[in-house]
């Protein structure tokens, strides 16, 4: 019997406008949710201007080359961010250290992220986690971005009335189209009603900038180690979650090996770490990126490329993403997720035995706590981990 010969890589021809708004939303949300906090920690930990955009540059093109060569590779939508949960982390530990030994403990978290996944550790944790806690633990990550449309109506009700219905229209009449379609409404009523201020805007190329890593061991233990927890608990498990409950079985070790290569290379140009994506990655991985689930790989090519551009001109990133208006944001990002909420929530509680278990991921992810430093997501794993193995100990 013959082997089924795989189809022919075609990028372009694989994409679609869908694709494109996906990718460009993905690219969108994960700027714009976490950007304010990468200046908070430049600012605070006194960085020049030029520091600040040799940080976003090199996170930008290490974001964009990783998620462009991994979803080739593996012709799947792997999209690869910054960690958001890191860059809070670092508002109040970077101005305990100097700034290279700041380098310096970014360098130790990306080779521990490197030792992970090369030694195949990460892949045996992986196999034996539950699908049904996995797509709960990815419904409850989306949950709080998507429930923030309508507190953003409460403020701009009817920006976000006229995205909303224009989607739901979209949804019965051209599916494929029910997200581009509420992007340019929303865009066109926030232009009529004064919210788009392009008054700031200036473009301006990013100039990398080299710094000596330094290495102290107070730097390490304050933000290395924590660093790479974070990145662990928030960034890589919830991702290879997103992937699986939308059905892409991608080997997990090689894209942590190589997000955490890519990390310490790019480490000394001021990049504190770049991890697999969630939520952004469920934009592309959701039946709104591509009709055939296939073909979703595109959505997050163009995310890459639109990270590209975005490091390559990371100086104005401040005053592009502040001409837009929240609510916008917000909300194009939760109507591009609902499906894979949806889909993520069906999953959880498909199988009657785990379904208190995958309940109790799912709430303790969606409440968005914070314990011991460590974020929701790691703590819902946790949660409902236990609660299978108490429910289900010795049980026949």
């Amino acid at each position: 019997m013959t082997q089924a010969q795989p189809l022919p890589l075609r990028p372009l021809a694989d994409s679609s406008p869908s694709a494109v708004v996906a990718g460009f939303v993905a690219m969108l949300t994960g700027y714009t949710s976490s950007l304010v906090l990468m200046f908070q920690a430049g600012q605070a930990a006194g960085l020049s201007t030029a520091q600040i955009s040799s940080w976003l540059w090199a996170l930008s093109i290490g974001m964009a080359i990783c998620t462009i060569g991994l979803s080739l590779r593996y012709r799947a939508p792997i999209v690869v961010a910054w960690s958001t949960p890191g860059a809070a982390l670092l508002i109040t530990s970077l101005p305990g250290v100097t700034y290279p030994e700041a380098i310096g403990a970014f360098v130790v978290c990306a080779l521990l992220l490197s030792l992970l996944g090369l030694s195949g550790t990460f892949e045996r944790v992986m196999r034996h986690l539950p699908a049904s806690l996995a797509a709960a633990l990815l419904a409850g990550i989306l949950f709080r971005i998507g429930s923030e449309i309508f507190i953003a109506a409460q403020s701009n009700t009817l920006l976000v009335l006229a995205m909303f219905f224009t989607f739901l229209l979209g949804k019965r009449l051209l599916p494929r189209y029910a997200v581009p379609a509420a992007l340019l409404v929303g865009a066109s009523v926030a232009g009529v009603l004064g919210l788009l201020d392009f008054s700031q805007f200036e473009w301006q190329v990013a100039v990398p900038v080299w710094t000596t890593p330094s290495f102290s061991f107070s730097a390490v233990i304050s933000i290395g180690i924590p660093l790479f927890v974070v990145a662990m608990a928030s960034q890589n498990i919830p991702g290879i979650a997103v992937l699986r409950a939308d059905g892409y079985d991608v080997p997990p070790s090689p894209l942590i090996s190589t997000t955490g290569i890519a990390s310490l290379l790019l480490a000394p140009f001021g990049s504190h770490g770049i991890n697999l994506a969630a939520i952004s990655a469920a934009i592309c991985t959701g039946a709104e990126a591509h009709e055939d689930r296939h073909k979703r790989y595109t959505a997050a090519l163009w995310c890459g490329v639109f990270y590209g551009i975005a490091g390559i001109f990371a100086a104005t990133l401040a005053a592009l993403f502040a001409a837009l208006p929240t609510a916008l944001v917000l909300s194009i990002a939760a109507l591009a997720l609902l499906g894979s909420i949806g889909n993520g929530l069906a999953q959880a509680m498909q199988n009657p035995g785990e379904r208190d278990a995958a309940l109790i991921t799912f709430m303790v992810t969606a409440s968005g706590m914070t314990l011991l430093g460590i974020g929701s997501a790691f703590w819902g794993l946790i949660g409902g981990a236990l609660t299978l193995l108490i429910l289900n100990w010795r049980k026949v």
